[in-house]
Order: structure tokens, then sequence, then C-alpha cells
């Protein structure tokens, strides 16, 4: 064999090489077709299920047309599966019991606690503990929220501010007339030296043609913190707010499948997501007197309005 042989050859089992370790690991990755922005996030998903377990994973991509049956079994021999997004969690309830799965890209549901997985609704604990350290003075948080779309993170909000000392204030709207009314009560109460107010995930109570622009309104008369879980919120005059990490959410999955794949002893229910990125609005920021060193900007991966 001449050496130009032995060189081709040589690279195509490198490039053979990410394959057969992901064969060996047995780790696929199920999400629909998609298009726009959905498409990015779960490619930067995969980016990070990559890195952790230094491989590719099989991609099994499903629509419409796409059969059932030779979607599972397409995914019978996998070890374990991580599946985005809730059309692929109806399916990979179909698998073999035996094949652990993780869920991804959802937000939690009535059947959240028999699932195993992280939930795309962010870890109040985590946003609480940022609050705290932009405004030591804050003794109360405020919310206003769904009772059937958001009570799993009022329940978690309860517990973290109980643990941070904090007390927790939240109100129950039910449709846009029942939101407004619920802010203008906390808000007629609010007193901006000790009370911050959260903007949850949900497009009822944080509606964003008429309720969030009167939000803003009146917290910026106000001089009320605004602190939310959405960076588009921070983008429009929120003080500051955050996000998922897509990146690193794949890292979390890849590292749950790996921990249900080797047996090991997992808590059951959709974890709250804690791979998060933050952000932050000097403007606002400036309004309530903030004047932040390089150090405190530092820990915000985005900062508006844009330079």
């Amino acid at each position: 064999m001449t050496p130009a042989a032995v060189s081709r050859l040589l690279y195509l089992l490198l490039l053979l090489l990410p394959l057969r370790q992901a064969y060996a690991q047995g780790l696929a990755v199920l999400h629909p077709e998609l298009n726009g922005p959905y498409r990015s996030v779960v490619s930067e998903i995969l980016q990070g299920v990559e890195e952790q377990i230094h491989s590719h994973p099989r991609i099994v991509v499903f629509g419409p047309a796409t059969d059932a049956v030779e979607l599972r079994n397409n995914l019978k021999n996998s070890k374990a599966v991580i599946a985005l997004g809730r059309q692929s969690l109806k399916l990979a309830n179909t698998l073999d019991s035996a094949v652990p799965v993780v869920i991804g890209g959802v937000n939690p549901g009535a059947d959240s606690e028999q699932l195993n997985g992280i939930s795309m609704m962010p870890d109040p604990a985590l946003l609480f503990t940022l609050l705290r350290n932009l405004l030591p003075s804050v003794r109360r948080v405020m919310a206003v929220y769904h009772p059937q779309t958001s009570e799993a993170q009022i329940r978690l909000a309860r517990e973290a501010a109980r643990a941070q000392g904090l007390d927790f204030s939240a109100l129950e709207a039910s449709d846009l007339a029942g939101a407004a009314r619920a802010y203008e009560a906390l808000l007629s109460t609010s007193d901006s030296r000790r009370d911050a107010l959260w903007l949850l995930q949900d497009p009822t109570t944080v509606e964003e043609t008429t309720i969030l622009p009167m939000i803003l309104k009146e917290s910026w008369s106000r001089s009320l913190p605004v602190f939310s879980s959405s960076v588009l919120h921070v983008k429009k005059g929120v003080l500051f707010g955050m996000y998922p990490n897509h990146v690193q959410l794949g890292h979390d999955l890849a590292q749950l499948a790996s921990a249900l794949q080797n047996g090991e002893n997992v808590r059951r229910g959709l974890m709250p997501l804690r791979a998060l990125s933050s952000a932050l609005n000097s403007r606002t920021a400036s309004h309530l007197g903030l004047h932040l060193g390089t150090v405190q900007l530092r820990q915000f991966d985005a900062i508006f309005p844009e330079l």
C-alpha cells in the first residue's frame, strides 16, 4: 500500500471514530422536523450533547408522514433517548420501558412527576439569587400567575423565596382582565424600597401587547424593580432576566441520560432549568439608581440597550 493510500485510510478511520463511539454510547436524540428559530435552538442543544459525550449521538428526526412503527424500531436498540419537545415525548412514551428517556424542551404539565428530564422553566432560586445580589434591600417578590399553566413555577418559587428569606405574594388570574386587575392590586400596595415584581413565562398573565406595556409604564413611574424569565422583556425595559443557555442544557440532558443509562438513582420529575444566561437593561438600572461596577456587569451575558 502506498503512503498516500495509508494516509487516506487513516483519515477515513478518524472520520468514523466519533460514529463508532456514538454507537457504543447508544445515545439517540429524537426531535420533530423544525423550521425557523427552533432549528437553531435544537442545533445548540445537540452541540452541548456532543460536547458532553465527546461523540455524535444518533439523530432521529420525524415529521407528519413518519411511520410510528418504523420510528420505534429505529430507536429500540438505543441505550438511552433524549426526546426534545412534547411531540417527541409522545413518541418516546411508546418505546420499550427498559430504554431510559430524558425529556427536554417542554414546560411542566400534569404528567411532569412521571418524567425524567429538564423543563424550560427557569429555576426561581437562581432568579431570586440574582435579584438579591443586585438589590439586597428587596424583601418581597410579587407575581401574577395562571393557576393551570404556572402552578409548578409558583410552588418552586414559594420554596425558593422561603429559603432565601423573602416574602412571596402571588395572585391568580385566568384571563387578561383578571391579570390586569391583579397587577393593579399588587402595584397599588407596592413599596419600591422593598418589593420587586417577577414576570413569569405565561402568555396570559404576561401578555405582550397590553399587560406588559402597562407593567413597564407603572413600574417606571413607581421606580419598582421588575425582573423576568424572558430576555425579550429585558430588551423592552425590565431590569433583568434569565433565559436558556441551550448548549449547557445539552450538556445537562446528556449527563442525565448517562446517569439513567448507568442505573444511578435519579429523582423523578422534570427539573427546573438551571442552564441559564442573564441579561440586564442598563437604562432601567440607572433609572432605579443602580450604579454597577465592572465586576457586577460581568455576571451578565447580555446588556441592553446594546452599545
